[in-house]
Parts: C-alpha cells; sequence; structure tokens
C-alpha cells in the first residue's frame, strides 16, 4: 500500500501529495515543524510537541487552522490510515500560498502537512559503539536574530554545519554559540558527563530546548543523578569523562571521538548506556 500523506484535511498517496510553488513554506522557509515519535501505537510526549508547535507559530505570528485537540486526531488518522505503530511524525505548518515577496499577510491561511514514516539517523553499530563529531566553523544562530525555540522551516544554519561535519569525515557536527561556547549538534542536544555529574549547556547558550532533552534531564533526576546546567567549552568536551548527544530522531547516542580526540576510554560510558536503557524502558510504555 502506498503512503498516504495528510494535507489540509484529505489524505493523498506520497506521489500526489504536493503544494503549491507559490507556497512561502517553500519560498522562503516561512513555516514551523515538529518530529515526534510513535512508539507501540503511542505518540511520544504528544502534548508537548503540540504545544511547541503552537508556540512557535504563535512566535512568528502565524495562525494553525486545527485546535490543539482536532491536530492530535488528524495526527492519530494519519497514522492508522498508514498502518503504522512505530514511525517518526513530520508536522508542519506553512505560511501557505501567497505572492512573490517577504509579506507574509499576503498568504492565503496556513497549511498543515502531516508525514507518517521512518527514520534512522544513524546506524546500530554507532548506538553500540559511539559516534566521531566535529566542532564546526558555523556558529548557532545568533538568539537575538531568530530564537532557537521557534522551530523553523528553514534549517540553512543546521544544514551549512552539516555539510562542513561531513566534509570533516565526522558523523555529526557540534555547533558553537557567538561567545564561543558549545551550543548543540546538527540537529540535537549535547550532554557530558564529568566527575559524576552530568552537564549541558543552559538555554541562555542558544540551544532549542529540545523534549528529549528534558526527558533525559527528567530520568536522570529520578535515577538520583546530579543534571547540571552550565556554558561548556570545546575544552569541556575534549576531557568530558562521557558524551552524548539527544533528539527525537536520535534519541540517545553516544559520542566517543572529538576532533580526532577520544573522549575518555573512546567507548560509550555507564551513565550514557544507563540512561539509554531507562528511555528504551520508558518509550515501552503508554505515552502521555
Amino acid at each position: 500500500m502506498e503512503p498516504k500523506v495528510y494535507i489540509n484535511g484529505k489524505l493523498y498517496p506520497k506521489n500526489e501529495a504536493k503544494i503549491s510553488v507559490f507556497d512561502h513554506g517553500l519560498l522562503y522557509g516561512d513555516g514551523v515543524f515538529e518530529g515526534i515519535r510513535c512508539y507501540n501505537g503511542n505518540v511520544f510526549r504528544f502534548s508537548e510537541h503540540i504545544d511547541r508547535l503552537y508556540d512557535s507559530a504563535r512566535a512568528i505570528s502565524m495562525e494553525i487552522q486545527l485546535t490543539r485537540d482536532e491536530l492530535k486526531d488528524a495526527v492519530i488518522n494519519t497514522l492508522n490510515a498508514n498502518n503504522l505503530k512505530d514511525s517518526y511524525i513530520r508536522l508542519i505548518v506553512t505560511r501557505g500560498v501567497g505572492k512573490l515577496g517577504l509579506n507574509p499577510f499576503n498568504c492565503s491561511e496556513s497549511q498543515i502537512i502531516i508525514i507518517t514514516d521512518f527514520i534512522q539517523l544513524y546506524s546500530e553499530e554507532l548506538y553500540e559503539k559511539g559516534l566521531s563529531a566535529t566542532i564546526v566553523p558555523t556558529i548557532r544562530n545568533h538568539p537575538d536574530a531568530l530564537n532557537p525555540n521557534v522551530k523553523s522551516l528553514n534549517y540553512l544554519n543546521n544544514i551549512l554545519a552539516k555539510i562542513e561535519c561531513i566534509n570533516a569525515g565526522a558523523t555529526e557536527g557540534i555547533m558553537l554559540n557567538k561567545d564561543g561556547y558549545v551550543a548543540e549538534g546538527t540537529g540535537d542536544n549535547i550532554f557530558i558527563v564529568k566527575d559524576n555529574e552530568i552537564l549541558t549547556p543552559p538555554t541562555t547558550a542558544g540551544i532549542l530546548i529540545g523534549i528529549t532533552r528534558n526527558v533525559v534531564i527528567e530520568l536522570a533526576n529520578e535515577a538520583g543523578m546530579t543534571v547540571k546546567e552550565e556554558q561548556l567549552t570545546r575544552d569541556d568536551l575534549y576531557n568530558a569523562d562521557e558524551c552524548f548527544l539527544t533528539g527525537t530522531a536520535a534519541e540517545i547516542i553516544p559520542v566517543v571521538n572529538l576532533d580526532g580526540r577520544k573522549i575518555a576510554s573512546g567507548e560509550p560510558g555507564k551513565v550514557t548506556l544507563r540512561l539509554l536503557k531507562k528511555y528504551q524502558e520508558l518509550t515501552t510504555q503508554s505515552s502521555a
């Protein structure tokens, strides 16, 4: 059966799912999105993702034509139409069709697109053995220029960083902020472990407040681990006992090599593996 894609209340076969070339989401990256996971028929942290989508839309003065509950129903119906129990969901809201030119108020009402499919950013081997990363030249967008908590359709900042890490022969890139402190990966949040403490950049570092990041902090706190938000330097990463990335698509993945340097033993650490196990246990349970 050909996969179906939801566009504005209708389901279309994948090959027939189309938007106008005059949609400002295509022309200018004017829109917002969420990446969401469904595990065993349960949409993980559903309400949190939906709330963040509406927050992103509000931040760019864009109205979503459905209520939160209606949008949730549309996601569930799309999953059911594709007979998916385990899936990656891409929920997109564009500004809609408009005239050439930046004025968003020349657009018709926003468009809602729901794609339910599969995603695997990294191989199973990398989850077991860890990946290599590099600190890339492109810095994270200045938070005063673009709020990092707006999940915009314009991901060029991250794409440039991804190109740099691939050209450097690494699997993932770590971006610094305008002040030279660690911000995040090209699409993931970053954590290190040092002296039995879990450290991660604060929101003031210009990061996206990741939902998986928050889940990991919750799991660590529940397990009695110490978690702190601190400004981190590249030297903090080089001298960490452990390092790992978190994200909806990535989940939790160890980093064992940075800029050609082994992180500690060069193998995934016990704290990382413990949190990964707890995360896997959580995602097999009923989700909120």
